[in-house]
């Protein structure tokens, strides 16, 4: 587990977990989020999305634009690691991303829900304890700077780390609005999975 997530640590005597770990469906791809580690990564990654389409290099550029930026914003809020989905059924490609993120420990565990289209839930976890959950569907403005026209799911499971004040925050989004339940039974098991070692 990254260092920051023992930086909330208490005076108990139970050590907090040195790790955690998940299962991530076939095709989603890992980026470690450290200051200049993602660049190779996300190239990997832009190569296996791009491959055989030698026409698309200014494709394939702006989306490692797209993907460095996702990063760079994701390690400078906490973020320790990013999975983009690179699985597509038939020529539909599966959009969808999973950032995890180490909140820091006077941060409240808790999600409030702000705003239209969202609800929170309070769930367990079988091996990671209580979270709290949020499902938030969004809807971008005509003039959204990213260029995004789709609706976005976004689901959020915040959940404490063992014998901490740290909070570890599994933040799930997708675009594929006709498919929105489905997906979000997807990153339902993949959080489901969360387990500390």
């Amino acid at each position: 587990m990254p260092d920051a997530v023992a930086d909330g640590r208490t005076d108990g005597e139970t050590l907090p977990p040195s790790d955690y770990g998940m299962l991530v469906p076939d095709g989603w791809f890992r980026i470690p989020l450290e200051p200049d580690g993602w660049k190779t990564p996300i190239r990997a990654l832009a190569d296996r999305v791009f491959e055989g389409q030698d026409d698309a290099v200014l494709l394939k550029r702006e989306f490692v634009k797209a993907v460095g930026a996702r990063a760079e914003e994701g390690y400078e809020n906490g973020g320790v690691e990013l999975y983009v989905s690179t699985t597509s059924i038939g020529p539909v490609p599966l959009s969808s991303s999973l950032l995890v993120t180490v909140a820091p420990a006077e941060e409240d565990v808790r999600l409030e829900a702000k705003g239209r289209s969202q609800e929170v839930t309070d769930v367990v976890l079988p091996f990671a304890g209580p979270a709290t959950m949020r499902r938030t569907r969004t809807v971008p403005d005509a003039e959204d700077p990213t260029g995004n026209q789709l609706p976005v799911t976004v689901v959020d499971y915040a959940v404490r780390v063992p014998n901490t004040q740290a909070v570890l925050l599994l933040t799930f989004s997708t675009s594929l609005d006709m498919f929105a339940d489905a997906m979000v039974n997807l990153f339902e098991a993949v959080a489901k999975s969360l387990h500390w070692k």
